[in-house]
Order: structure tokens, then sequence, then C-alpha cells
């Protein structure tokens, strides 16, 4: 199984609706990707293990698959309406990072 992680680093000034991702953005994404799509789930950064320094991510969004080539099966057709959304909910350019789940 692979996990692709969509990463929002939290910037001084940055933008992240976290009421949009969770309600509007990832249900989209979810009607999209269909089967395909095993698991999904939202991380809301809130700090680090340094009393009141801030999360290095305002946000991490996951979803698991079966293997890449689903993932890109899924996700290749409806990718620029996906990635089209992001404005709507944040300033912060995304990282994303596919791993294999161990």
């Amino acid at each position: 199984m692979i996990r692709v992680s969509v990463l929002y680093p939290n910037k001084p000034g940055s933008k992240f609706d976290h009421d949009y991702y969770a309600n509007t953005h990832i249900p989209m994404v979810k009607g999209k990707l269909g089967t395909a799509l095993v698991d999904s789930g939202i991380d809301k950064g809130i700090g680090t293990v340094e009393p009141g320094a801030p999360a290095p991510y305002a946000s991490i969004g996951w979803l698991t698959f079966n293997s890449v080539e689903e993932f890109q099966n899924a996700f290749g057709s409806h990718a620029e309406e996906i990635m089209a959304d992001i404005p709507n909910y944040t300033d912060i350019e995304p990282e994303i990072q596919i791993s294999e789940i161990v």
C-alpha cells in the first residue's frame, strides 16, 4: 500500500481554511478518486515538542491507495480540477510525497 501525503508548510502570514479543506475539498477529492481511494485523513498542525513553537505544517492531508498505479490512474484525469481548488482554501504551495506503507 502507498500513502500520498500533501504537506502545507506553516509560513508566517499564510492562510489555510481548515473548514473548507475538511468539508469541501477533501469530499470533492474522495468523489473524484472513487474506489481507488482506500483511506484518507487530515492532520491539523498545532505545535511541536517545544512548548509554544508553531507547527512546521499548517496541515497534512493523506490519501491511501493499494499501489502507485492505482493512484496515478485515479488522480490523473482529475488532477487539474483538484489542483485548481487549492486557492479556495490556502495560499501555501503544497509539498507532495508518495510513500510505501511499511
